[in-house]
Order: C-alpha cells, then sequence, then structure tokens
C-alpha cells in the first residue's frame, strides 16, 4: 500500500512563508516577515528593515526615539508598499505576519483593504488595534505551525542527498 503525504494546510504554508521572510530582516530587536494573499495565491512579501540603499541596523545600532526604532520600516508595510511600486492590488487580500501588527500597521491595513489578519506571535497587542479591527469586522486568526511539517520537509530524502 502507498503511503499517502499529508499536505501542509494552508494557513501554514503561508504563515511558514512569513517566517522564512523574516530571516531577511536587518532589525536587530525583532525579526517579523509579512506575505499578502490573494486567491491562495501570494500577491507580495516584506520583512522589516530600513529604507533600501540606506544602513541597516545590523550594520550600525538601531536609531531609537522614544524606544522605537524609526529607522525601520514594518514588514507589512513592506509588503503593502511592494503592491503599490509593482500595481498590485491589495483590496481584499490576507495578511499573515509573524507578529501582530502595531497601531500604525493596523491602520495602514485596514486604509489599504486587508479582510484578514493572520499572525503567529502576540506583540505588545495595541487595544485600540483590537477595537478598530473589530469595528472594521476584519477577521483576526492566530496561526500556529506545526513543526511536523518542517521535520517531514527537511528529512526529506532530496534534501539529505549529499553531492558527489
Amino acid at each position: 500500500m502507498v503511503k499517502v503525504k499529508e499536505r501542509i494546510p494552508w494557513d501554514q504554508y503561508f504563515m511558514t512563508q512569513a517566517v522564512l521572510l523574516s530571516t531577511r530582516s536587518t532589525c536587530k530587536r525583532l525579526s517579523v516577515g509579512a506575505i499578502l494573499v490573494r486567491d491562495k495565491r501570494i500577491i507580495a512579501g516584506g520583512y522589516n528593515g530600513s529604507v533600501s540603499g540606506d544602513v541597516h541596523c545590523i550594520d550600525e545600532d538601531c536609531y531609537l526615539v522614544d524606544g522605537h526604532c524609526v529607522r525601520t520600516i514594518h514588514a507589512e508595510m513592506n509588503a503593502v508598499l511592494q503592491c503599490a511600486k509593482f500595481g498590485v492590488a491589495s483590496d481584499g487580500a490576507e495578511i499573515y505576519v509573524t507578529d501582530f501588527p502595531c497601531l500604525q500597521c493596523t491602520k495602514m491595513l485596514l486604509q489599504a483593504g486587508i479582510r484578514k489578519i493572520y499572525y503567529l506571535r502576540n506583540y505588545h497587542n495595541d487595544p485600540y488595534a483590537v477595537s478598530l479591527l473589530e469595528r472594521k469586522k476584519v477577521a483576526v486568526q492566530h496561526v500556529e505551525i506545526d513543526k511536523k511539517y518542517l521535520n517531514d520537509l527537511f528529512n526529506n530524502e532530496h534534501f539529505n542527498e549529499q553531492e558527489s
């Protein structure tokens, strides 16, 4: 009998993509990744870091004002800006983000027409952001990544083959 492979659920697949993107972050304080999705297709992605071509926090220290790094553009904003730059509509899309969006990102996501937010970790969840999402009827869902899918991936025979 042939064993049928269990496919990773969509929510975990997209959240894993957001986690992978977070590894490109140039922030020393927190690595965040975000994926914008429409109709089960990735339309944009972003991670937190400096303006392209500028100094990054990993090159120098964070530029802190009132305890916040003002050098960094948040992952959610970078994903929405990627849509704007390349002419891809964000209205009606969903976002997968490694950390619950801050208040400014929440407001930006609402204005961009994001209809659902999936997040991996709570991070200083702002009460006003939560109430805005409730009032605007934007669904919010916590997603956990089941490590068995990652283990299956890295235990796959194609990853374990060594070149001669």
